[in-house]
């Protein structure tokens, strides 16, 4: 499932893994008995997969490889892919779970207002005038807005909606988000104390 965006959120694209690379999809599955795969697209940005287009996939152990997509299709929420010398079920299992990327110069341009999750990563989270932390990660999935990965002193890291309700203004020039975040909602995604992880493990 790509990652949805809230009614008039017009604030964020893509993810980056990094290395100079942009991360466009993930493949999730083997698609088919030719060398199809199913896709997590991670891109809202129109017509962003074409055929012959450049892509490149990187494996959990960190080795890249450069393809070639042949075909293109959408499949039940997911976009299926051929890649040109990947021709049957056992080519394909090599790229599940890859990350399926551009180099970071062909990223596409943004309209003004939007900004590439990519860019977020680092960047210095505010609610009002009082600091939370740094971005460490992008968790998309879990709902309908992708879920800033905020670190700040507490040993356990913060998860914030990245949504347009919250947002005030994101410089990532300035390497910093501003947001106006909901009373208490610091206090439900606060990391849990080590009272309240031995209360849990009783229960």
């Amino acid at each position: 499932m790509r990652p949805r965006q809230p009614a008039g959120c017009r604030r964020y694209k893509g993810q980056t893994v990094g290395d100079e690379y942009i991360s466009l999809a993930r493949v999730l599955k083997t698609q088919g008995r030719h060398g199809e795969v199913a896709v997590e697209v991670h891109s809202d940005v129109p017509d962003r997969f074409v055929e012959g287009m450049r892509l490149f996939a990187l494996d959990e152990s960190g080795g890249r490889r450069q393809l070639t997509v042949e075909e293109l299709w959408p499949h039940k929420g997911h976009l299926v892919l051929k890649f040109a010398g990947i021709d049957s079920i056992s080519d394909a299992e090599i790229l599940v779970r890859c990350e399926l990327q551009v180099p970071q110069a062909e990223r596409a341009e943004l309209e003004p207002g939007w900004t590439y999750i990519s860019d977020l990563t680092g960047c210095v989270v505010f609610d009002g005038d009082r600091e939370i932390g740094k971005i460490e990660g992008v968790q998309f999935g879990a709902g309908e807005a992708p879920l800033l990965i905020v670190r700040g002193q507490a040993k356990a890291p913060y998860e914030i909606p990245f949504a347009e309700a919250y947002l005030a203004e994101v410089d990532p020039a300035k390497k910093q988000v501003r947001m106006r975040l909901p009373e208490g909602m610091l206090e439900v995604n606060a990391p849990l104390s080590e009272e309240e992880k031995r209360e849990m493990k009783k229960d």
